[in-house]
This record gives C-alpha cells, sequence and structure tokens, in this order.
C-alpha cells in the first residue's frame, strides 16, 4: 500500500479521528471514493482475526476483575495459566481504541507464557471502552494521562497483592499503551520490567526515577513516534537506565497489530514477541 495512505490513515487515527474527513482525503488521494472505503475497511481492525488464542482455551484461566482507581473502579481483563502457582506479573496496556478483543488475546498470549496476565481497561475513567472503535478513538482525547498514569500505578499494586503473584511485575503496551509503559516506569519504582510498542517519550525530566529494565520496539517508518526517541534514549543513557532499543526498518506503526492486515508485518512481529519473552523471562523469572 501507498505509504501515503498508511500516514494518512495514522494522522486520522492519533490526531483528529473524523472519518468521514480521511476519508475526504483519502478520496483525493487515490481518486475513488470506491477504492477509498475498500482501503479503509483493509486498514481498519478486524477483530475476528484477534483470536491467537482462543477465548476459551483449556490451558488458561480468565475472569474480569475491577479495582479502585483514580477517578473510580477500572476494570480489566485477568488471564492466567490454569493451577494455583505463584507467578509474575504483567500489565498489558491498550492502544487508543481501548481494551478491545486484539488486547484481551494478547492478554491470554502472555498468560500462556506463564504469567497473571492483567489488561487494564484504562477508558474506565470514562465509562468504559465502547464496542464501537471509532467512538472510542473519539473519547480517548478525554482521557487525561495523569488520570492513566495513576491507574496503571494501582493496577501493579493489585497485581502484588495478589496470592497468586509472586511480587515480580512487568508491564508490555502498544501505541498510546507502549507511550504509558514508558510512563509507568517513572511512575512505579517496584516495576521490574517494562516492554514499549512503539510508544512516545515520557516527560524527560522524570527518566531518572525509572528502576525497570526496558525494551523499547520501533518501528522503520512511524516518524511520528520516532521523532520523539533520541531525546529519550539520551535522557536514558544519562540516568544510566537498563535498557535496550529495536528497531524494526521498513515497518509501519501498529506492526504487531494482527487485526489490521495493511500494517500488520508477520515477520517483525514474531521476532519482536520472542524479543519480549526472552527479556521477561530474563528480568521476571530469573
Amino acid at each position: 500500500m501507498d505509504q501515503r495512505i498508511i500516514e494518512l490513515y495514522d494522522d486520522f487515527t492519533h490526531r483528529h479521528f473524523d472519518r468521514r474527513l480521511f476519508l475526504e482525503r483519502l478520496t483525493k488521494l487515490v481518486g475513488s471514493s470506491a477504492v477509498a472505503m475498500t482501503l479503509m475497511a483493509r486498514l481498519s481492525s478486524n477483530y475476528a482475526l484477534a483470536a491467537t488464542v482462543a477465548a476459551d482455551d483449556a490451558r488458561l484461566t480468565t475472569t474480569r476483575v475491577s479495582m479502585p482507581g483514580s477517578a473510580g473502579d477500572v476494570k480489566a481483563y485477568l488471564a492466567r495459566p490454569k493451577g494455583d502457582a505463584k507467578l509474575p506479573g504483567i500489565v498489558v496496556i491498550h492502544q487508543n481504541r481501548g481494551l478491545n478483543a486484539h488486547i484481551e488475546d494478547i492478554a491470554r498470549r502472555v498468560a500462556l507464557e506463564g504469567y497473571v496476565a492483567l489488561a487494564v481497561d484504562c477508558m474506565s475513567a470514562l465509562g468504559g471502552t465502547p464496542a464501537d472503535e471509532d467512538q472510542a478513538m473519539k473519547n480517548f482525547p478525554n482521557l487525561k494521562p495523569e488520570v492513566a498514569t495513576a491507574e496503571l500505578v494501582q493496577a501493579v499494586a493489585y497485581l502484588k497483592g495478589r496470592a497468586d503473584v509472586n511480587g515480580k511485575i512487568g508491564t508490555v503496551g502498544f501505541c498510546w499503551g507502549g507511550g504509558m509503559v514508558n510512563r509507568l516506569a517513572e511512575a512505579a519504582p517496584d516495576l521490574n520490567a517494562g516492554v514499549a510498542f512503539y510508544g512516545i517519550a515520557p516527560p524527560l525530566d522524570q527518566v531518572g526515577k525509572i528502576k525497570a529494565a526496558l525494551l523499547l520496539n520501533y518501528a522503520g517508518l512511524d516518524d511520528r513516534v520516532n521523532s520523539t526517541r533520541p531525546g529519550y534514549e539520551d535522557a536514558l543513557k544519562a540516568a544510566k537506565i537498563n535498557y535496550k532499543i529495536e528497531v524494526y526498518p521498513n515497518v509501519n506503526h501498529a506492526f504487531f497489530d494482527d487485526t489490521s492486515a495493511e500494517r500488520y508485518n508477520a515477520d517483525a512481529a514474531k521476532v519482536a514477541w520472542e524479543s519480549a519473552k526472552t527479556f521477561f523471562a530474563q528480568h521476571l523469572k530469573a
């Protein structure tokens, strides 16, 4: 797909959230409203694909939970391997679409690796994640980063307080959630490890507070997020933080999202996931 179309879609999903405006601009670019509608379908999330691990997988126990938050109760989806073993916990943080089927599927993937996975609905303060993806994106700008950060800090505390968690906690997030991994690392000194996928840099004056080891994944074609990387890396170096950066060339923002066929890159996603699994095992299971 023409990279200009990908960039136009990225602008739609991260800045103006106006489907009509996006389709108007896309129609001008491709010369046909019918073609524009076809491309929109290929770019949009298809949650029918969000079943890498079935919701009723016999190897797992899943449940809906809630915990106190700074702006009321926070809803979450929890998955863990069956049994009563004490395991490390991992907070899973969604994109700017809220807690959807794709993120719940990722929580189940995490759980199958031997963790208690907690996928937090950071839109709880706004009434919860809407079923309609466009509405979720429109509502998202009303979510204050400081509120979401406080709720994620509470999620770390919730996991640490569970009888089936051994006290070691990690976090993984994607897009907006990748940025929140960075913020959570600043705000939660008891976090052990964080893996961010194409997340923007956090407030640089707070980087020195980070105690967790970090694995930061970037997409080579993601100019918007990558523009925040140099300053963040300089701050991490200056503060002597344990971090690793992986840049996947010639792939787009959201390359890990297998529900969006045009931006998903299976090869890069596989390598990044194996790297994340190794990283978490090193810092949470050793």
